[in-house]
């Protein structure tokens, strides 16, 4: 059987071998070398703490784990597209009329959406679980502006995880700072309010004036009791009208008046004595220590969180510097030929086989 006679009674044979002709010379002539810069980085920050080893860290993974993929995001995202087609001309020259049709951006006014799909077709970040380490490879149409993309897309990278931070700790700093002035604001006014109590009434403390008076009353009961005690001795053996007696009976009544006295100073049904004035200034000594507590706590917060804000940065650090491509490592033309020419025979031969069988069939 010619060849001929052989393609005009299997047509899917000539359609094969045209598509492998045809893909042939696209990959061998046509297609356009493609450059490819790539860089591994890492993320690094100055704050340092122990390891640790649980059951919900093995789940949810590490902070650090998260800022990986939150650069990765950041990378992959239309914002990064934006920059990178301001500062590097992403559209010019993915439309360059110099490069084949089927690999070139359509037109250099395609929508967002699609030149974002196309984006992400030439630059990949990959996370590696294993070496936390992400993987960055741009495609260009020369080598130039593939090691300039990756160059921008490391220090925008920086720059935006940086930024987070700084924000999150400027916000926080602010809070704690507004905090900080109210707090202050009402140990001045706690304060205040106890020194002009001091001046109203004329003592520094009242429980320290209750104290001295109890010991005084307690001094004078000892007094009163010894008295007693003297005058019960001389009742035994002395007229009532005795002037040792009678001294005695007066000195005791002046112990007492003086007793009544001092305690009323401490206590009285009236108002204004020293229990009540003690109990005042305790509720307002307590509003003092209060506020003053408060406002240590919340400057020791305002210091911990400017600290924070410095270890909350994020660099960058460079494991791979940019590639400045040498030659072009895409496409990888024999490859390509080889894989779709076995695909095609695969599939030709699987409708000759399906072909076969039918024939068989009707005869």
């Amino acid at each position: 059987m010619t060849m001929k006679r052989f393609f005009k009674q299997y047509p899917y044979w000539l359609l094969c071998s045209v598509a492998i002709f045809l893909v042939s010379v696209y990959w061998s002539l046509w297609a356009s070398d493609r450059y490819l810069s790539e860089s591994n980085v890492v993320l690094e920050s100055p704050q340092i703490s122990a390891p640790t080893m649980n059951f919900a860290s093995l789940l949810g993974g590490s902070s650090g784990n998260s800022d990986m993929l939150l650069l990765r995001d950041y990378l992959l995202s239309v914002d990064m597209l934006r920059k990178v087609d301001n500062a590097l001309g992403f559209r010019e020259h993915y439309t360059d009329s110099r490069v084949d049709w089927f690999s070139r951006l359509y037109s250099i006014n395609a929508p967002i959406e699609e030149l974002h799909e196309y984006y992400l077709k030439q630059v990949s970040v990959e996370l590696d679980d294993y070496a936390q380490i992400l993987r960055i490879k741009v495609s260009a149409f020369s080598p130039e502006m593939a090691y300039a993309i990756t160059g921008l897309l490391l220090e925008e990278g920086e720059a935006h995880m940086n930024a987070m931070g700084q924000r999150l700790a400027a916000e926080q700093v602010r809070f704690l700072e507004k905090q900080v002035a109210a707090l202050n604001q009402n140990f001045q006014t706690a304060r205040n309010g106890l020194i002009k109590y001091q001046n109203e009434n004329g003592l520094i403390s009242p429980a320290g004036t209750v104290a001295s008076l109890s010991e005084v009353v307690g001094s004078l009961e000892g007094q009163l009791a010894n008295l007693k005690a003297k005058r019960t001795a001389l009742a035994s053996y002395q007229s009532v009208r005795s002037p040792q007696l009678l001294k005695i009976k007066s000195e005791i009544s002046a112990l007492n008046a003086q007793i009544v006295q001092e305690q009323a100073r401490m206590a009285q049904a009236s108002g204004g004595a020293l229990n009540v004035l003690s109990a005042e200034y305790q509720t307002l000594e307590l509003k003092v220590q209060f506020a003053q507590e408060s406002y240590s706590g919340a400057l020791a917060a305002l210091e911990t969180t400017r600290i924070e804000a410095a270890r909350k940065l994020k660099q960058v650090s460079v494991l791979q510097s940019p590639t400045l491509p040498e030659y072009p490592v895409e496409p990888l033309r024999l490859y390509n030929i080889v894989v779709f020419s076995i695909i095609a025979l695969f599939l030709t031969l699987i409708t000759h086989m399906l072909v076969l069988i039918v024939k068989d069939h009707r005869d």
